[in-house]
């Protein structure tokens, strides 16, 4: 069998891998584009073949696409839904900005597939079909590819990383009601500061990715925007009249969420600002979460030489030296993971800035980008939940020995003895190694049964 087979394009011949689903247009862009090892995320191909089933369903629906060349396209297309060839899809995301190159791997390996049904099914044509007149009806390049990138961004989102906030925010209910009525010492700038309860702490924590989710969760409604239909600089030249918003439907159909063509093609063409605002309240969740993974180290620290309130799930061992030491190593993988998203999140926004005239040409590194922070974050909520979050438990007698002792509890003697009388207190407790009890009934500003009465460290939350 040959080893490679010849196929042509409108800039002539191109020896292509014999068996390889791609025509001349993607094996021009593989040879000509070995920059890295980052290739087009599965996000954005399985976007594209959403994008392409509806397309052809839309053209076919309009009258400007045999209905059988339309079956096999579709039929072709959820081939690579289902996984089938993963293989085929080679380019680098370091291609040209637009993503032209991506959208004809796409056109190019959904017309060799269907020709292939076409032939086992018997299905005979005047001629092939073709990766631009057929697979690339009444589309560009120019609008497909920021379609595919916002299709893939809302499913990316809703099937990946809002499910795993839920799960861990469900876990942080589950502490919450667990550690009702355990009280110990808040902290502010890392100092001793009025008791709260720890179900009240693990509340604040349920609330960052709650509320982290719900601001990401509203960033879709521009992402469900599509720029089909507006061709190459937006006015969608040779595009049949409705396609636009017909297509939308189809896309909406196929994915089975909600979206709409962009009533402006103009701007959905050179600007990614949905992309870049959505980012925007990831950057945000990541936000949340760094501050999440930091409480639960410092809380965790130790055994004896840290804080030690809490107790975390032992994974692995954390030195090739110390025998015996655990790392909080969940909680360092999701601030590294929010390190990252935070640097996609300034590639994105350079990236956007800049559209040109009547189209962007960053489109596959914001698309990259964005489509990596989902899925870390994702992936790295779920692995934080599973593997240290749900394992939290509160030492609760290191908690309260740090309550007893801390010298912010003297803030529950303010309406008695005065702001200023209660700052004596803490001073020469503090100087002098004695107790708030001590110090107070010493400088007499109550007495002993008064200060009793008073001092209740577990009503002070």
């Amino acid at each position: 069998m040959a080893e490679y087979r010849i196929e042509h394009d409108s800039m002539g011949e191109m020896r292509v891998p014999a068996e390889a689903l791609w025509g001349a247009q993607t094996q021009r862009s593989y040879e000509n584009f070995r920059i890295g090892t980052e290739t087009q995320p599965e996000g954005i191909i399985r976007a594209f073949a959403h994008v392409k089933v509806a397309a052809a369903k839309a053209n076919a629906s309009l009258g400007v696409l045999d209905e059988r060349i339309a079956g096999l396209i579709g039929d072709a297309c959820d081939e690579v839904l289902a996984g089938k060839h993963a293989d085929q899809f080679p380019l680098k995301v370091w291609q040209t900005g637009s993503g032209t190159q991506s959208n004809m791997n796409m056109n190019e390996v959904l017309a060799t597939r269907a020709n292939q049904l076409a032939t086992e099914r018997g299905i005979e044509f005047e001629g092939p079909i073709h990766p631009n007149d057929h697979v690339n009806r009444s589309q560009s390049s120019n609008d497909t590819y920021p379609t595919a990138m916002h299709v893939a961004a809302v499913l990316a989102v809703t099937q990946e990383l809002l499910p795993a906030c839920e799960q861990l925010a469900s876990t942080f209910e589950r502490l919450e009601r667990e550690n009702e009525g355990v009280i110990k010492s808040g902290r502010t700038h890392l100092q001793d500061a009025v008791p709260i309860a720890f179900s009240q702490e693990i509340h604040g924590w349920r609330g960052l990715v709650e509320t982290g989710a719900s601001q990401v969760r509203d960033s879709l409604a521009n992402l469900r925007l599509l720029a089909l239909g507006g061709t190459a600089v937006g006015t969608g030249l040779n595009a049949p009249e409705g396609f636009d918003e017909l297509v939308a439907r189809k896309v909406s159909e196929e994915t089975g969420e909600r979206f709409l063509t962009d009533p402006n093609k103009f701007h959905a063409l050179t600007s990614k600002d949905a992309l870049v605002f959505s980012h925007g309240a990831i950057k945000a969740l990541a936000a949340n979460l760094m501050k999440i993974a930091n409480d639960v180290r410092w809380l965790a620290s130790g055994p004896r030489l840290g804080l030690g309130e809490i107790a975390i799930p032992e994974n692995e061992p954390g030195s090739s030296i110390m025998p015996g030491k655990v790392n909080p190593t969940q909680c360092e993988a999701v601030t590294m993971v929010a390190v990252q998203v935070m640097g996609n999140d300034a590639a994105i926004g350079f990236a956007a800035s800049q559209g040109n005239f009547e189209l962007n040409v960053f489109m596959p590194v914001i698309a990259y980008n964005y489509l990596q922070s989902v899925r870390l974050l994702a992936d790295a909520i779920r692995s934080f939940d599973e593997h240290c979050a749900c394992g939290i438990v509160a030492n609760r007698e290191r908690m309260h020995h740090n309550l007893h002792n801390s010298l912010m509890l003297v803030t529950c003697l303010n309406p008695y003895i005065g702001y200023e009388n209660a700052a004596r207190v803490a001073h020469k407790a503090y100087q002098e190694g004695t107790s708030l009890k001590e110090a107070c009934v010493g400088l007499g500003f109550l007495t002993e049964e008064r200060f009793d009465e008073i001092f209740k460290p577990e009503e002070m939350v």
